[in-house]
């Protein structure tokens, strides 16, 4: 896909990755890019700076998922590409309170199931469209020190993996971004060990959004801003207890023997 003429939606679009993606969407000829936040003023800045529409919208809750859509849909006509970009970060393991659980639950899956339901019928009656989710290294991985957020990021992927396999042959794209460490405020918060290993080699958000452009132009499914992922990756699925006993021992070093 090249985004000359496109519509674009971005979620998660007032900081960071989002904001990154808006930018360079519209610098790339985008007919209309909306962005959408739970901050509205972060939402709006960005969309004035790139004359194009501010939202604001909580993935979490449904039917601003379908708000979001109706007025993309009634400002610009169609909805080209939908990125489901937004992200939280939540430290721990199994004691993790319920709550946050959920709350991470419903950032970082229900918001793509959200996206999905809403804008893959008008996409699926016109034969074409593109589904973009962010999920992150941890969800082909781990991150040690995050079981919530591990957990939902590997769920993310494997959604989009489904999507990309059950509407291929309908005229559906699907991409899914997994980056490393970026230099965004969420890793910025990050405390202790986890945040210290990413913040090591972490690359700006619009590194991110180069790599975003190449892998649209080429329809690639996992879209890695660090090619590295792809090596760790491999020598995962190649020897997944050895990999195991990698991770233990980043473990052990950044974070001691366990929680």
């Amino acid at each position: 896909m090249k985004l000359g003429g496109r519509v674009v939606v971005v979620t998660g679009g007032g900081n960071g990755i989002g904001a990154a993606l808006s930018r360079r969407f519209a610098a790339e000829g985008a007919r209309g890019v909306v962005v959408a936040d739970v901050d509205a003023d972060a939402a709006e800045g960005i969309a004035a700076e790139i004359q194009g529409l501010g939202v604001r919208a909580d993935v979490c809750i449904e039917s601003d998922i379908i708000r979001l859509v109706e007025r993309t849909i009634a400002t610009y006509g169609a909805i080209d590409l939908f990125c489901s970009n937004a992200g939280i970060g939540t430290a721990g393991g199994p004691e993790t309170p319920d709550a946050e659980w959920q709350r991470i639950w419903q950032v970082h899956v229900m918001a793509h199931v959200y996206a999905a339901r809403a804008v893959l019928p008008g996409m699926l009656a016109r034969g074409e469209g593109y589904l973009l989710n962010t999920a992150s290294a941890a969800g082909l991985l781990t991150m040690i020190g995050a079981a919530p957020y591990s957990v939902t990021k590997h769920a993310a992927v494997a959604f989009a993996e489904w999507l990309a396999i059950t509407y291929g042959s309908r005229g559906i794209k699907v991409s899914c971004l997994c980056p490393l460490g970026v230099q965004t405020n969420m890793l910025a918060q990050t405390q202790g060990g986890p945040g210290e290993m990413l913040r090591e080699d972490a690359i700006t958000p619009e590194q991110v959004a180069d790599a975003v452009i190449g892998g649209l132009q080429e329809e690639r499914f996992l879209i890695l801003p660090q090619p590295i992922v792809s090596e760790y990756f491999r020598r995962k699925a190649g020897d997944y207890d050895r990999w195991i006993r990698g991770m233990q021992r980043q473990q052990a070093k950044y974070l001691g023997p366990g929680l």
